[in-house]
């Protein structure tokens, strides 16, 4: 009886750990978590713990006192950012241009290649050149 609940319970804890392991987790970002930024230009970088699919996650760019213009994903060279031979596919890469000094959040989801939705903000501060 003690072998089999011990083993259940064993059986429980892998399979939560195999759950938990399959989202995409940020690791690093630019700009970073209450950092603050030079504008009215920004890199936008998010970087996971693994593959994500690109094609079907978003950026969102939100201010204090403003809307929430959506930000088109794009590679290191400037093109729609695609999930293909040379991409790194655990990165989004994004640039926001016209920002005016102030607090954004940038608000991402992910879909990582397995299946589970994972979301997140990052907050910063822009200030003027």
């Amino acid at each position: 009886m003690r072998r089999a609940l011990a083993a259940s319970c064993l059986t429980a804890l892998l399979a939560l750990a195999n759950a938990a392991s399959a989202h995409a987790i940020l690791v690093g970002s630019q700009p970073k978590e209450a950092g603050e930024v030079t504008g009215p230009d920004v890199d936008v970088s998010l970087e996971f713990n693994s593959r994500i699919d690109a094609a079907r996650s978003s950026l969102q760019l939100a201010r204090d006192d403003a809307g929430t213009p959506p930000l088109a994903p794009v590679s290191a060279g400037g093109q729609p950012l695609e999930l293909s031979a040379g991409a790194e596919p655990n990165k989004l890469v994004a640039k926001a241009s016209g920002l005016a000094p102030g607090t954004y959040h940038l608000r991402w989801q992910v879909l990582s290649v397995d299946g589970h939705v994972s979301r997140g903000n990052v907050n910063f501060r822009v200030r003027a050149p």
